[in-house]
């Protein structure tokens, strides 16, 4: 990723959530970065008593897969 890019959130693919002292939320997502979808990966850590969320890695992961109606079962017509 280039510094400055600009990103578009496209969809959550994937949560996770392990308890630590608060929460550390693993998410997978989905973006649009320079019109191409690709996947990062983001921990968060949350500490709702303490009102304290903190970013501990944003990293990209590689493309999103392209999926057509063909590889998810769906029938063109009857």
């Amino acid at each position: 990723m280039r510094n400055n890019a600009l990103l578009e959130f496209a969809r959550i693919v994937k949560v996770k959530e392990q308890v630590v002292a608060g929460t550390l939320h693993h998410l997978t997502l989905e973006v649009i970065e320079a019109c191409k979808k690709k996947i990062y990966e983001a921990k968060v850590w949350v500490k709702p008593w303490l009102n304290f969320k903190e970013l501990q890695e944003f990293k990209p992961v590689g493309d999103a897969p392209t999926f057509t109606s063909s590889d998810l079962g769906a029938r063109q017509g009857k």
